[in-house]
């Protein structure tokens, strides 16, 4: 079965749902990712997005049909800002160097609940170049030495950042699609330096910021 949004299609998540819980971040992970399950469907094949029992450890939806994973990343604020924080460091470079990485949804919501952003970024775009390591946590801290990371969205390509909701505006169904197809480096998944010079590519573009640029636009990035 496919899913098709509807142009009236609710962009405010439903505090309701979660009246039972009290941890901010338990509240938060229920009304996103029960907000993905409603609204978002695979933006490789189109197809519904099922959701992965709780506390998986690489995904949280998955498309039974291309057997694409998708990890949800959520933010309060009014903009996407230039990071989201995450997790263990070792944790996530393990995730998205390994065969199986996922791929990741960003969903940015205001004070008001209201879905302002909604994109998805391909796993053949998403290399360690993005991930920012935090410091370890200091020897007075319960997880004493522990480190963290940060997603770094603001060095994401903004070729690679394929909308579903772009500014509290929903993007047609047709063009997530064909957006996505667009960033599908499906023969190089496998290779990370390969993966990692795409981004470079793609990252190089975005500073350019022209419509026509030449290869001596992208040789000024040579260091």
């Amino acid at each position: 079965m496919f899913l098709h949004l509807e142009e009236s299609m609710i962009n405010k998540l439903d505090l309701s749902i979660a009246k039972n819980y009290k941890s901010k971040s338990q509240i938060t992970r229920v009304i996103t990712e029960k907000w993905v399950q409603k609204n978002i469907f695979c933006p490789n094949c189109g197809n519904n997005l099922k959701k992965y029992e709780n506390n998986r450890p690489v995904a949280d939806f998955f498309c039974d049909i291309c057997k694409e994973d998708y990890e949800l990343k959520a933010k309060k604020g009014q903009s996407e800002g230039e990071k989201i924080i995450d997790g263990s460091y070792s944790t996530m470079i393990d995730r998205i160097t390994s065969i199986n990485n996922p791929n990741f949804f960003f969903l940015i919501y205001n004070k008001n609940y209201i879905i302002n952003n909604f994109f998805g970024v391909s796993k053949d775009i998403f290399v360690p170049e993005i991930i920012e390591k935090r410091k370890p946590l200091s020897s007075n801290a319960r997880r004493k030495g522990w480190v963290g990371c940060n997603i770094l969205i603001s060095e994401i390509p903004k070729f690679s950042k394929i909308y579903y909701i772009k500014n509290s505006t929903k993007i047609e169904n047709s063009a997530v699609k064909e957006q996505w197809q667009k960033t599908n480096f499906s023969n190089i998944m496998n290779d990370l330096k390969k993966r990692s010079w795409i981004y470079d590519i793609l990252y190089c573009i975005d500073k350019i910021n022209k419509n026509e640029f030449s290869l001596r636009d992208i040789y000024n990035f040579e260091s």
